[in-house]
């Protein structure tokens, strides 16, 4: 049995991160992961699972030493971000009305991962156990005890960051509440004739939006793209039966005609859900990232609400520390929910009105919004409070 300050369940993007900060405080850390992510070589093909990393996303992964390796490897930036339906009621927002030089980049979720990993290994304090799994999590007066497939461990503090499903949630007793969005995602990777690689847009239909995210590099056709298809489930799963050519059709059907002609690479889809844990603390088990809150992957927002949970965690236990506290004990860990709820309440919040508002059928709200973007878009103004107000909040900024 052995013992550490504290030990992660989950080694993805947020598990990852947080194992790397916490060490970066000095304490000992174990990192508990089923799977070793691929490395990277420049032939591979892009993965379907994509991220858009705003500015404080990069600002935290710099920090930790994983931003380097996303620049040397590949990302895209993008200076543009479009919303709307059509005409005049599609508004965009500009990295220069916030003075900035993007807004963020696209990074391909398997190599956040990776870049995170191979500075957990130069880290002497970070001990991973891989290929491993959380078989049971029990807590005492003064410690938690952790049971994997193959080892005991024992800490001060247990970080569940393995996703929506998780079993640290689970096993601490953690209820959830939330629904099915009853529609699902398509994410299909493309190569695109148009250079469109600065921005990015979302488009919206009653049946639900449709968006491009651009990809790194240049094709035989001229560059990739990542585009994502919201619709009811038994049309998701119809277009995800489609050849390549077919489904290429119906895309161009479909999508606006800025998108302009594509060849279809790969395909996958999943469905959305929103959830929310009750409570993000049970006694010394604390839940970040998915494992505490899924949102609708609209806007982009999940990783980054999950990297904010992070720096929230690593600014609690730094305060403490410097503060002559015992940073394990629950009402010093109890702070870390009182930085985060709110807030990832608000952008879960405000995710789901952009959804029904751009979903609602009603002539009436329909005449509503197109008002609202339109005032924006036309006013001087709300142009350049609410537009840029919500761009910075947007960029972590």
């Amino acid at each position: 049995m052995e013992h550490f300050d504290c030990v992660v369940i989950g080694g993805g993007m947020v598990g990852a991160t947080s194992a790397l900060t916490l060490a970066q405080l000095g304490l000992k850390v174990a990192l508990v992961e089923k799977f070793t992510p691929k490395l990277f070589t420049a032939e591979q093909a892009f993965d379907l699972r994509v991220s858009a990393i705003s500015i404080a996303s990069e600002n935290l992964l710099t920090q930790v030493g994983a931003w380097q390796h996303i620049q040397q490897w590949r990302s895209c930036p993008y200076k543009r971000l479009g919303v709307g339906e059509s005409g005049s009621t599609y508004t965009e927002f500009n990295a220069k009305d916030i003075e900035q030089r993007h807004l963020g980049h696209i990074v391909e979720n398997r190599l956040l991962q990776l870049a995170l990993w191979q500075e957990i290994e130069k880290l002497e304090n970070i001990h991973l156990f891989c290929p491993e799994s959380l078989e049971a999590l029990d807590q005492t007066t003064d410690k938690a005890i952790v049971t994997l497939t193959n080892s005991i461990l024992t800490a001060k503090l247990v970080v569940g960051a393995d996703g929506a499903q998780s079993k640290v949630r689970q096993m601490s007793g953690i209820g959830i509440t939330g629904w099915d969005y009853k529609q699902s995602a398509m994410l299909i990777n493309v190569e695109t004739s148009l250079a469109q690689q600065d921005i990015t847009w979302q488009q919206f239909a009653p049946t639900g939006p449709v968006a491009f995210l651009p990809l790194a590099g240049t094709s035989d056709l001229g560059g990739y793209g990542s585009l994502v298809w919201y619709h009811q489930p038994d049309e998701i799963a119809r277009l995800a039966a489609l050849s390549n050519i077919q489904l290429k059709q119906e895309i161009l059907k479909n999508f606006p005609e800025k998108l302009g002609d594509i060849n279809v690479i790969a395909k996958g889809s999943f469905p959305l859900t929103r959830r929310h844990a009750n409570t993000y603390q049970h006694k010394r088990v604390l839940l970040l990232g998915d494992a505490a809150h899924t949102i609708s992957p609209m806007a982009g927002q999940g990783v980054n609400l999950g990297f904010k949970d992070v720096l929230a965690l690593q600014h609690v236990i730094a305060e403490a520390i410097d503060g002559g506290e015992a940073w394990y004990d629950e009402q010093v860990l109890a702070r870390y929910e009182k930085a985060r709820r709110s807030d990832n309440l608000l952008m879960m919040s405000t995710m789901d009105a952009l959804y029904l508002g751009f979903s609602h059928p009603s002539p009436v709200v329909k005449g509503l919004r197109n008002l609202a973007l339109l005032a924006i878009n036309k006013v001087p103004v709300l142009n350049s409070t609410i537009k840029n107000k919500a761009l910075a909040y947007a960029c972590g900024l």
